[in-house]
Parts: C-alpha cells; structure tokens; sequence
C-alpha cells in the first residue's frame, strides 16, 4: 500500500500523485489528472444513477461518487420501510469511498456501515460540510449491531483502506468512527496494520458538527448512550409487522378450539368463546411488543422476560375486572387459564426486544432464556389446558 505523502505544492490542475483532481458532474475524469483508474473505489457504474448520489470528484483513483447531505422522499420512505422489517436486509448500499461537498486531501474521513439508514443519518449531519465516508461492507447491518456481529470491525476497516487506495486519496492519517462501532475495533491494529490513527466520535451523528467545531472533542452528553420513550417506539412497529406465522397459525387453533365442548362441535361456540381467547392472546402479543418496550424503565425486575410477564399480567387481571369478578373469587375456570397464558405470551415476545435495547448484554440474554422460555412454555401449556377443561365442565 503506497503511504507516502501528497505533494501539497503542485500547482492546481498539474499531475499528482493521489488527491483530488477535480469536482465533476459528469462522473469524467479530466485529462490533467494523472493516471485515473475506474473501479479503484469498487463502485458501479449505475451507482452514479442512484437519487442520493449528485455528481462525483475525480481523483487520480478514479472517480468517487458525490452524495446528497438532504435526505429526499425516497430516502425517508426507505427508512420506513425498514423500520417496518420490508426489504430490511436489503437496505445497503455498496461499500468503498464517498464524497461529501467538495472534499480535499485534507479533508476529514467518517467511517460508517453500509446499512443506508446509518449512511443517511451520517450524510445528512454532514450538510455544508467537505469530507469523505469511507463505507465498510457489514452485509448491511448497522453500525452497532455489526460491531458486535465483527463485521464493522478491525479486518474490514484495514481491508476497505487497501480497497479504496484511501492512503493516497487524502494527505492526513486519522479516521472518524461512530463511538457505537468501538465494540468491534481495536485501534491500535488499525493504526499498526493500515497507518491510521482511530478517533471516536459522538454517539449520535447530529452531534458531529459540535463535535468537529469543538477540535474533535466531545463533552459528556455526546459520550452518553440514551434510550428515550421516542427512541423506543421508532423500534416498536418492526416487532408488529414481523409477527410470527406460527403465532397466527396459533391464533386460528385458539379460535377453532373454542368451539369444543360437552355437546361437541359449535362454529358458534368458536365465535363467541374462541373469538374472544384468540383476541386476548392478540393483547397479550401487543403487550410484550409494544407496551412492554414503551413502559421498560417502569417496569418491575432487570429481565425482559419478567417485564413483559409484569404486562401479561395486567391484561389478564383486566380482563377479570372486565368479566365483573372481585380479587377474592376471581380464580374460576373462565379467569384462571389466562393469568397462566397471557404473562407466558406477553414475556416471550418481550424477550425479542433485547437485541434492540441498550440494557442488555449477549451473556445475559442466553442466562435469561434458560429459565425463561421454560417458564414461558409451561405457563402457555397450564394456560391452554384450564381454558379447554373449562370448556368441559
């Protein structure tokens, strides 16, 4: 890998060796730029058609594709759309080099994963600024996620550097990462293996403009990790949207169990007992992936699992209140099942919020599911086996 340094005294439009030549909207390289090379960023071609791409910068290595710091409607559309789980794992862009405004060799490098929700919310922190985004390849998955997967990691950083010829597209040696993507890189290797020094930046990428007027410094507040009740419900839609087909396959078996009883068979019975189980096991779904996220810091114990049973619990005890019988005789047949059932529903998909919480840990997580998907099934198993004795009696 060539490192040696720029020469910052050729003269404007003179052959040099790396830098940047000039800004271009065509996407052509200008013939006093020496020796351009296509492909040196592994960009596309029809890259240069996407919506969020405006024009390119050539460099000696080839031209690098100039993005759009505003975010237009396809944008914020396709940000929707992942939120709400379609086309989620397709939600990437290529990986490689990035311009922003009209960046020089000077100019500062952001890293960032190439998951397009991460790239957009870095583009657009960086409206009025110059600077290049260095975009690693972590099968498009977010910057946090993925530096806890390795893929936003030590080896794709150094290898994306190589990739991209970064050494002599810019005169400096430092690199701007995301402080959520420190999980998965050791900085020093960076440095030892690629020649680069690691700068972390904030946590959230609206704060790197204060963050660079600063001199690369954060303060406190940049550094703190939060976990609002806004920052929770944005989370809330993909836990709904991607509901299980084995929980709807369940709903329908709810619905057509409730139709047995000593007389047989009844569609109607199906309707009027079956209906309302499949709709509280419906509240008790909502319960665990929505209500329980929205209420987490409110809510009893440190496991997910006795948070969302805490919810579970409360749809149930409201369902009794509904049925019109007091605390002391409200143990009957018609309410017992569903204090077994519904915390057992509701805890269980509360736990598949912890891969996007920031209060849980991969150790912690396989420690609470040993006992608590036990737990859960014992309890849906009482639940569904009163609720049809009850249809005996």
């Amino acid at each position: 890998m060539d490192e040696r340094p720029l020469d910052k005294d050729t003269p404007p439009g003179e052959p040099h060796r790396g830098g940047v030549c000039a800004d271009v909207s065509s996407g052509t390289t200008p013939a006093a730029c020496c020796c351009p090379r296509a492909g040196q960023n592994g960009q596309s071609a029809s890259l240069r058609q996407a919506a969020w791409v405006e024009g390119s910068v050539a460099t000696c290595l080839g031209t690098v594709p100039k993005v759009s710091t505003a975010l237009r409607l396809a944008d914020r559309l396709g940000t929707l759309k992942a939120r709400l789980g379609i086309g989620r794992m397709r939600y990437a862009i290529p990986p490689g080099l990035y311009a922003v405004g009209n960046p020089s060799a000077e100019s500062h490098v952001f890293v960032s994963a190439n998951y397009k929700m991460s790239f957009d919310c870095l583009r657009s922190a960086l409206d009025g600024r110059d600077g290049w985004i260095l975009a690693l390849d972590t099968k498009g998955i977010n910057v946090w996620c993925a530096a806890g997967k390795g893929t936003f990691g030590t080896d794709e950083i150094v290898h994306r550097i190589e990739a991209t010829r970064l050494a002599e597209a810019v005169s400096h040696r430092v690199l701007i990462l995301p402080q959520l993507g420190a999980p998965g890189v050791a900085a020093h290797e960076v440095r030892e293996r690629a020649g680069f020094r690691v700068v972390y930046g904030p946590v959230r990428a609206r704060d790197l403009p204060s963050f660079l007027d600063a001199g690369m410094k954060a303060t406190p507040a940049m550094r703190r990790v939060t976990f609002t009740f806004g920052e929770r419900l944005v989370l809330t839609p993909i836990e709904v949207v991607n509901l299980p087909r084995s929980f709807l396959f369940a709903l329908a078996a709810v619905f057509l169990l409730g139709g047995l009883s000593r007389q047989g068979y009844s569609f109607s019975d199906a309707v009027t007992h079956g209906g309302p189980a499949a709709l509280l096991c419906v509240l008790a779904f909502l319960g665990g992936a929505v209500a329980t996220p929205l209420l987490l810091p409110w809510l009893p114990g440190r496991a997910f699992s006795i948070k969302g049973a805490a919810v579970g619990l409360g749809v149930a005890l409201a369902y009794v209140a509904l049925r019109g019988q007091s605390a002391s005789v409200g143990l009957g047949m018609d309410a017992l099942p569903w204090l077994f059932a519904l915390p057992a529903v509701s805890a269980f998909f509360a736990m598949n919020f912890t891969g996007a919480s920031t209060y849980t840990s991969l150790s912690g997580v396989r420690r609470e599911m040993r006992f608590a998907v036990p737990a859960q099934i014992a309890g849906a198993a009482v639940g569904l086996g009163l609720w049809l004795a009850g249809r005996f009696v």
